[in-house]
C-alpha cells in the first residue's frame, strides 16, 4: 500500500500544473486574453510572446504568457507605446528578474560562505592549546628620549 502511495505521490507531481504550463489552445487563450486569435500570433511572429509549441507545431499558453498578453495590450492601447517600445520593456524586465534572480544567488553563496569561515575559525580558536599562555609584559616602561643632533665641532 505505502509502495503505491509513494508511486501515485510522484506520478501526481509530474502533471502538477504551474504558471509556466503551457495549457491553453490559441482560441482559449485569446478568449482569456480579450484579443483576437490573429492579434497573439502577430505577437507570436513579433517576439512579444512566444509561447511553447506542441509536436505538431500547434501554440500552447501558459498563464504566465495570457498575463503577459493582457499587459501588452494595456501598454498598448492605455500607454500609447508602439509594439517596439513594448518588446524592449518586455526584454528589460526580463534582464532584471534575472538579475535579481543572480543577486539572491550570490547573496545565499556569500552567507555560506561567511558561515563556513565562522565555522573554521571557531575550529582554529578550538584547537588552541590551552596549557599554553600568551606572554604580556606587566611593566611597561615610559622613557623619554630627546635627540640631539651632533654638532660638527664636536
Amino acid at each position: 500500500m505505502d509502495g503505491r502511495r509513494r508511486q501515485y505521490s510522484a506520478v501526481s507531481r509530474a502533471y502538477e500544473l504551474t504558471e509556466e504550463s503551457p495549457v491553453y489552445v490559441i482560441s482559449v487563450a485569446a478568449q482569456l486574453s480579450g484579443l483576437h486569435p490573429q492579434t497573439l500570433r502577430q505577437y507570436d511572429r513579433l517576439g512579444l510572446v512566444s509561447p511553447d509549441r506542441t509536436a505538431g507545431r500547434g501554440r500552447r499558453y501558459s498563464a504566465r504568457d495570457i498575463e503577459l498578453l493582457r499587459t501588452v495590450q494595456q501598454l498598448s492601447q492605455d500607454e500609447g507605446i508602439n509594439l517596439a517600445g513594448i518588446k524592449r520593456i518586455i526584454e528589460l524586465e526580463n534582464q532584471v528578474a534575472a538579475l535579481q534572480q543572480r543577486i539572491a544567488e550570490l547573496s545565499a553563496a556569500v552567507d555560506g560562505a561567511a558561515a563556513a569561515m565562522r565555522q573554521r575559525e571557531a575550529q582554529v580558536h578550538a584547537s588552541y592549546r590551552r596549557d599554553l599562555v600568551p606572554y604580556q609584559d606587566v611593566q611597561q616602561a615610559s622613557a623619554l628620549v630627546v635627540w640631539r643632533p651632533k654638532r660638527s665641532s664636536e
